[in-house]
């Protein structure tokens, strides 16, 4: 990614000037040991030697400054990104040629300004001073009217002191990303109304067939169409769930959630599948759990999509486990399998859209692609993640995790109602 790299180039010039400093002051170290030594039989050669020590030193450490001053501006100088740094009371101290543009500030009149200043926007500094607190954050600002740029905002807290923040320019990334949203939402809508109508006839030829008595080829043809049909209309749906996802129109719904009852309610509604594919669940709940803050629906809806590949690909007499953990505030929810499991190789794009594991192994058990990229976004959109553990041939253990509800919340959940 553009901004990954350009961090990283910030870094390689900061080590870069660090390495050139050090050569800089072993050298001036050297010097002073020599006057020392030619100065050490006279009187008074303590003296001289400490005052040229002291200047030497002082001449050194502003060499340094200088150095990393001009390697700072000459390495932010060159990327496409805007960088900032800004002091512990919010002000700027150092800003590129980027930065400037993307804010449409004249070149070298943001030094020395305070954040409101610097964004004319009265909701940055409060993001800035929760990024000093925490570590790092990051928000998408901008974009309100067609001319206004969107722009992709990452600080993180310096080193010694001080915020480092990378500006992105994101304007034309959404701009795509709604366009593929509306194609996808429109090719997805006018598909429907004709698979529909494919499915009710076919499940009709179906009807007709066996009561003619036709001949069973041609049955388990139709079975085939409808099949595949239903494939087809499965598809369709998760294009359109994942392209309102994506979108921000599908809203969460937060609540205080027991992950326990989720787990207990979707296990449950997946028994009788799981029996007729002769799989046992088995789920491991705690006796005790504190709540997240979510929307109970989603969750649901992406342990059942991880619940219905663990059995679909489990063996005829296997198991399905589901787990639930609390630990490091948050809560984890797990479900292991014992199917072919998921190659290294795909399990860092398993969650991707449309992308599907190796097609040899999981022949006639495959799915739309779009299950685990749904999950995926419904996880991160509560601030968790979601993650896979598999060896190939010994199973797959999927686990998605959510962040604690705040103490308050825990605690009002606890009280009592009064009558």
């Amino acid at each position: 990614m553009a901004t990954e790299d350009a961090v990283a180039l910030l870094l390689s010039g900061l080590i870069v000037a660090l390495v050139l400093a050090a050569a800089l002051l072993w050298r001036r170290q050297r010097q002073i040991r020599a006057i020392r030594a030619a100065l050490g039989a006279g009187p008074g050669a303590d003296l001289v030697a400490a005052a040229r020590a002291e200047q030497e030193s002082r001449t050194a450490a502003e060499a340094v400054a200088r150095l990393r001053a001009d390697d700072l501006a000459y390495v932010t100088g060159i990327l496409g990104v805007g960088v900032l740094r800004f002091d512990d009371q919010l002000r700027v101290t150092l800003a590129n040629q980027a930065a400037h543009a993307l804010l449409h500030r004249p070149l070298g009149s943001l030094v020395g300004r305070s954040a409101m200043e610097t964004f004319a926007d009265h909701t940055i500094e409060p993001l800035l001073q929760a990024a000093v607190e925490r570590g790092a954050m990051s928000r998408e600002i901008g974009g309100r009217g067609a001319d206004e740029p969107s722009l992709l905002l990452r600080a993180r807290r310096g080193l010694n002191d001080g915020l480092w923040v990378v500006l992105e320019d994101v304007t034309e990334l959404r701009r795509l990303q709604r366009i593929r949203s509306e194609l996808v939402d429109n090719l997805s809508h006018e598909l429907r109304t004709p698979l529909t109508n494919v499915r009710l006839l076919t499940e009709m030829l179906a009807r007709d067939l066996e009561a003619a008595g036709s001949p069973e080829r041609a049955r388990a043809r139709v079975a085939t169409i409808e099949v595949e049909t239903e494939h087809l209309v499965q598809m369709i749906s998760e294009m359109l769930e994942l392209a309102r996802i994506e979108g921000g129109a599908a809203e969460l719904l937060l609540d205080l959630v027991d992950l326990r009852e989720v787990a207990r309610a979707v296990t449950e509604r997946l028994r009788l599948f799981a029996e007729r594919q002769d799989v046992r669940l088995e789920t491991e709940l705690p006796g005790d759990l504190a709540l997240v803050s979510g929307d109970a629906e989603r969750l649901g809806q992406v342990l059942a999509n991880l619940l219905h590949n663990a059995i679909k690909f489990s063996p005829p007499g296997g198991a399905v486990d589901v787990t639930v953990a609390q630990a490091d505030g948050e809560v984890t929810l797990s479900v292991h399998d014992q199917g072919p499991g998921v190659a290294r190789a795909d399990q860092g794009r398993i969650f991707e859209r449309f992308y599907k594991a190796d097609r040899a192994r999981v022949r006639g058990k495959g799915g739309t692609g779009l299950g685990l990229a749904i999950a995926r976004h419904i996880v991160e959109a509560h601030g968790g993640r979601i993650w896979v553990e598999s060896e190939e041939g010994a199973g797959a253990t999927f686990t998605f995790s959510v962040p604690l509800a705040d103490a308050s919340q825990q605690l009002e959940a606890a009280r009592p109602a009064v009558a």
